[in-house]
């Protein structure tokens, strides 16, 4: 399965992604998911609110010893999907986790024209939703947490 997070809701398709692992695993099949353009995801809300959350986020810990919050818009769209999984319970949510792939862009093998054979575009009817009117990119976050941007064609 591939997903496009290009103004998607991080939360509605983190939820998405992980009810549709957690469903494979438990039927018993690997299901693969490849989530792109992660820099584009938006969460909802006030700029200064969202940026001050994950800012508090950041440091909420020792910046030595941990534990780590990611900074990178990839690393930050796995983290919440490893939120919405049994992680710590049992194996299914660590399997499930290790099935997951989230890339900053679009790679050329993934372009929109034609997918790889055993590929297919994610559902993600039940995500669609208009754009709100206060939101932030993932990337302007990441880039708010202090990545350089220009790894993804950001600021």
């Amino acid at each position: 399965m591939v997903f496009d997070a290009t103004d998607k809701i991080l939360g509605r398709l983190a939820s998405q992604v992980a009810k549709q692992m957690i469903s494979a695993r438990k039927s018993g099949r690997q299901q693969r998911v490849i989530i792109i353009n992660a820099e584009d995801a938006i969460v909802s809300g006030p700029r200064t609110k969202v940026l001050s959350d994950y800012r508090a986020k950041y440091k909420l810990n020792h910046a030595r010893k941990g534990p780590f919050f990611p900074r990178m818009p990839d690393k930050i769209i796995k983290r919440t999907v490893r939120g919405m999984l049994p992680y710590q319970k049992n194996s299914s949510g660590r399997g499930a986790l290790r099935d997951l792939r989230v890339m900053i862009g679009t790679p050329q093998n993934l372009s929109k024209d034609d997918l790889p054979e055993g590929h297919e575009w994610g559902s993600t009817e039940h995500i669609i939703r208009n754009i709100p009117n206060k939101y932030v990119r993932l990337g302007e976050i990441s880039s708010h947490l202090g990545v350089d941007g220009s790894r993804w064609g950001g600021e």
